[in-house]
């Protein structure tokens, strides 16, 4: 089906894995703490377990580095027994202080993309996360200066979506979304009957992950790279 995207005022950007890496690290992270507690159980055991305990402590920390911390944090003493030495957990916040401080590596083509796209839509940066690191990663990386609006959301709910583009005074026919992440990028917003444009990233975190079901009927284009939304909207 063709899609038309010659109604759109406003395109909307997520941050994390579609503008720069984000992931990785949180990989990274999960090898490390499992090697931190390997002499208690074995690394799928701990990796199951770390992520039981994310989804537990979701509607209470949110997303972002430092609920990701807290749930280490928890995780090892449930694991241990309580018996983790105290400088297991001094390792475990620096693993969080580490991917606070790494640097913003930003994806190929974003910063062409987003100029370009600046010069005929009004560009809004829509992520997700803990307040304080996104706005640092925002400022890491540049790109602050091609966005009319920054909104960093509890969680990208059709709800929160609808909310946001009220804001903006902006109809969803004429707003697209470019994101990595159906559940949170795509998905929410064809539901509201607005545009979305999936980017993948080759790293996509479990919580985010959507079954063929979910995605059965919807419309909406997938790219390979960002490069070619400029393509689809020229």
């Amino acid at each position: 089906m063709e899609i038309d995207y010659s109604h759109i005022k406003v395109i909307g950007f997520d941050a994390d894995d579609t503008l720069w890496v984000n992931e990785t690290y949180f990989r990274e992270a999960e090898l490390e703490f499992a090697r931190l507690l390997s002499k208690y159980e074995t690394a799928n055991k701990i990796d199951q377990e770390l992520f039981k305990k994310e989804m537990d402590n979701l509607e209470l920390y949110g997303y972002g580095v430092k609920a990701f911390v807290l749930s280490m944090v928890e995780s090892a003493l449930e694991i241990s027994n309580h018996s983790v030495p105290p400088q297991t957990i001094e390792k475990i916040l620096k693993i969080g202080k580490t991917m606070i401080d790494k640097p913003v590596e930003l994806l190929e083509g974003v910063e062409v993309v987003l100029k370009k796209l600046s010069q005929k839509y009004r560009l809004i940066l829509a992520t997700k996360g803990d307040l304080l690191d996104q706005e640092r990663k925002l400022e890491k990386s540049g790109l602050t200066e091609y966005f009319h609006h920054i909104e960093i959301l509890s969680d990208k709910t059709e709800s929160n979506y609808s909310k946001l583009l009220n804001h903006l005074d902006i109809s969803p026919s004429e707003f697209l979304m470019i994101g990595n992440s159906l559940k949170s990028d795509i998905l929410p917003l064809v539901n509201i009957k607005a545009h979305a444009i999936h980017v993948p990233f080759h790293t996509t975190w479990v919580h985010e992950q959507v079954s063929e079901i979910e995605t059965n009927g919807k419309h909406y284009m997938t790219v390979s790279k960002l490069s070619e939304i400029l393509r689809i909207l020229n």
